[in-house]
């Protein structure tokens, strides 16, 4: 059973996390980060899918997404199921000098659950978070492009190619996303702070 929180506004924004099973680096390998890529694309040309932000880490990728026609739930599985069998297939045919130890990883996961195929590449929770406010929807934006920095990827966020952080710095990006910009009142308030606390008023 899922134990990851479940989509229940199909058209609304969700912040959504899809993590390889036992946390196995998957996306070190560029083969890997660019089937998420053309799949996400594949379904925003295909499938009413809606990208604001991404991030694709070493063995996890966090998103902000929506469903235009109301089916999020469904995209989201036909995206999982595709790229794992995606990845299962560049795992066979590819220089992978960790393949069997993957291949026996991602089989012993699927063993675990019934509906699974032999192998699993996904977990089955999607973490989903229902976006409420402005305030929030700009939390999980930065979130996802810190994710980078946090990790000491890159010192600034938009320099991370598997990222829509460069969207956002107005720079290209592998993915064309919804850029949502912080209100005007947000950023003024933002600067006051900032001014403020350097200078220790």
């Amino acid at each position: 059973m899922s134990t990851g929180y479940q989509i229940v506004e199909q058209n609304g924004l969700h912040y959504v996390t899809f993590q390889i099973v036992k946390w196995v680096d998957l996306f070190t390998r560029q083969i890997y980060r660019d089937i998420v890529i053309d799949s996400l694309r594949y379904c925003q040309q295909n499938k009413g899918l809606e990208v604001y932000a991404f991030v694709i880490m070493s063995n996890h990728v966090h998103l902000l997404l929506r469903s235009d026609i109301g089916r999020l739930s469904d995209t989201i599985r036909d995206f999982k199921s595709f790229t794992a069998k995606e990845i299962l297939s560049s795992i066979a045919s590819e220089p992978e000098s960790r393949k069997d130890w993957m291949l026996n990883l991602f089989e012993f996961s699927a063993k675990q659950h019934k509906r699974n195929e032999k192998y699993q590449i996904w977990t089955h929770e999607n973490h989903s978070e229902y976006i409420f406010s402005d305030k929030f929807l700009f939390q999980k934006i930065n979130y996802i492009h810190e994710n980078p920095v946090r990790a000491g990827l890159v010192a600034k966020a938009e320099d991370y190619l598997y990222s829509s952080a460069s969207a956002y710095a107005a720079l290209p990006c592998l993915l064309n996303v919804l850029v949502q910009y912080m209100p005007v009142e947000t950023v003024s308030a933002s600067k006051s702070i900032r001014t403020e606390n350097e200078y220790g008023k």
